[in-house]
């Protein structure tokens, strides 16, 4: 499974920030140090322009025919009541736009589950990211068929 950097939330369940879990402001846990740079630019542009109360950006790079320790496939989870009357197609649009350096630089790929407050308190799953298909895992699977 790819890293959450950051995920917050307003309810009394634990929150994680880059590896620390939090309760009430204690630290319970700590996995990990610091984020990946490319990750932490995006978790920091998706807080600042649409102030999301619950973000997770998972580095799914590992999923795909990248050198290890790769920052160019990612899953991002944002609810926001900036989403609010927004189609989906336009809340898209409003991420790709505060991303576009990383999707024009390091970032080949960005699934995106942009929901707002309501719907994520009826539906806070997260879809599963499909297998990868790309390079040479399409070539074989398709010589299989």
């Amino acid at each position: 499974m790819g890293s959450v950097q950051k995920i917050f939330s307003h309810s009394r369940r634990p929150i994680c920030y880059l590896g620390r879990h939090f309760l009430q402001g204690k630290v319970l846990a700590s996995t990990m140090t610091k984020a990946a740079p490319v990750e932490a630019a995006i978790t920091a542009k998706l807080e600042e322009s649409l102030k999301p109360t619950h973000l997770e950006v998972i580095n799914e790079s590992f999923m795909h025919n990248v050198p290890k320790g790769s920052e160019s496939h990612f899953k991002v989870v944002i609810v926001s009541s900036s989403f609010e009357n927004q189609a989906l197609i336009k809340r898209h649009r409003m991420v790709n736009d505060v991303l576009k350096e990383e999707l024009a630089s390091s970032v080949h790929a960005l699934s995106i589950q942009a929901k707002t407050p309501a719907q994520w308190n009826d539906n806070n799953s997260v879809s599963k990211s499909p297998a990868c298909l790309g390079g040479m895992a399409r070539e074989k699977a398709s010589k299989e068929s």
